[in-house]
């Protein structure tokens, strides 16, 4: 598994980047817009009052507020935000980065900031969001611990989401502990703090293999708005969301619309009638926002995965006709990917874009991949 980026110990942007995010009513739109016009986000914090309304798409309202803002106070907090990041090598991921999650970056909300600490790539080819019930039954516990005990042997590089509550999110994490998955906890609280504090030793756990991941800086609360900001991100981080138990309302189901609305694949566990800890799942399955799963095979057709034993095959018959390392490399991403462009290949591979070119060319000449529009290549 890859790393992420170094922490940014020092880094002249971050304590602009902080500030602007601490402003109300920007988001990645409009921020995206600011910087592109004024050329940095260091910009934002010198320019006169009255350049402001010079900018395209700024209305009289938003001039105003970027006119009224504390600037002094916000570049004090983002000060303070800083010092606590460099002290901990905590990792920021701005939205503008490179290493920003890709999957989460496609999300029209996904906050401007998010802040990892631990270890863990975003960008992996395979991310399952768990999530359900804080009060879980004996039937829920072990459809859960015994899907992902099933992904670490089907598909091992699986990073497990969810987040770190009490119930179907803390048996999931701990579950991909112990069969050696990555998980990544999302917390609806800065990074100086573990709640609850009952699963600080766990979030301690994850930080060796996956992170700890939040929007939020310091001093923040685990306020209930912040519980459903937090569950945007579960579900933007994923490829996939699988309720396991959830009553008719909760946090799990608020997971699952977003993802939905996300066009994630939503799944979830189906319970036996009258149970209320199935009724949301039952409720998702027959409104059609969810599939029926009962076991991995379910994920995998859903997702068009193949177990690893299936890969292996496909990738030995592939392999004898892929000569270079360079048309392997090329080749093992494909085949996990199922199709990507070639500047995205060009970054997985570590290779300049000319040399994947070429590469891409004498794979399509071997027969064993095709181009599509866009610039496209999937394995044939």
């Amino acid at each position: 598994m890859s790393s992420s980026p170094t922490p940014q110990l020092i880094n002249a942007n971050l304590q602009y980047q902080i500030a602007l995010s601490l402003i109300k009513g920007i988001g990645p739109v409009l921020a995206r817009n600011l910087i592109a016009y004024l050329g940095s986000e260091k910009a934002l914090f010198e320019e006169k009052k009255h350049a402001f309304e010079k900018i395209p798409g700024i209305g009289t309202n938003l001039s105003t507020l970027l006119k009224k803002i504390d600037k002094p106070a916000l570049l004090k907090r983002a000060e303070t935000e800083v010092a606590f990041i460099e002290k901990h090598k905590i990792t920021t991921h701005f939205f503008t980065d490179e290493h920003y999650p890709r999957r989460l970056s496609f999300c029209e909300d996904a906050p401007l900031f998010i802040f990892s600490k631990g270890n863990v790539d975003f960008d992996t080819a395979k991310i399952i969001g768990i999530v359900g019930t804080r009060r879980p039954s004996d039937y829920g516990l072990s459809q859960c611990e015994k899907l992902i005990a099933d992904l670490a042997q089907r598909h091992p590089s699986t990073i497990i989401v969810s987040g770190l509550a009490y119930g179907i999110d803390i048996c999931a994490h701990r579950a991909a502990l112990r069969n050696n998955l990555p998980t990544m906890a999302v917390l609806a609280h800065g990074l100086d703090r573990i709640y609850p504090g009952t699963h600080s030793q766990t979030a301690r756990e994850i930080m060796n293999n996956g992170a700890l991941v939040t929007e939020f800086m310091t001093g923040t609360n685990p306020d209930r708005q912040n519980f459903v900001k937090r569950n945007r991100i579960v579900a933007g981080l994923c490829d996939a969301i699988v309720v396991v138990e959830s009553a008719t309302k909760g946090g799990a189901l608020i997971t699952a619309d977003i993802a939905a609305s996300y066009n994630r694949d939503v799944m979830a566990f189906p319970g036996r009638v009258g149970d209320d800890t199935s009724s949301g799942c039952n409720r998702l399955i027959k409104t059609n926002v969810a599939a029926l799963i009962e076991s991995v095979e379910d994920l995998e057709y859903a997702l068009s995965w193949e177990s690893a034993t299936k890969s292996q095959a496909v990738q030995g018959s592939l392999f004898a006709v892929a000569d270079t390392p360079e048309e392997k490399a090329i080749m093992n991403i494909l085949l996990v990917e199922k199709e990507m462009n070639l500047n995205l290949l060009a970054l997985k591979c570590a290779m300049p874009v000319g040399k994947v070119s070429a590469t891409l060319l004498d794979l399509e000449f071997k027969g064993l991949i095709k181009s599509r529009p866009g610039g496209i290549y999937k394995i044939i």
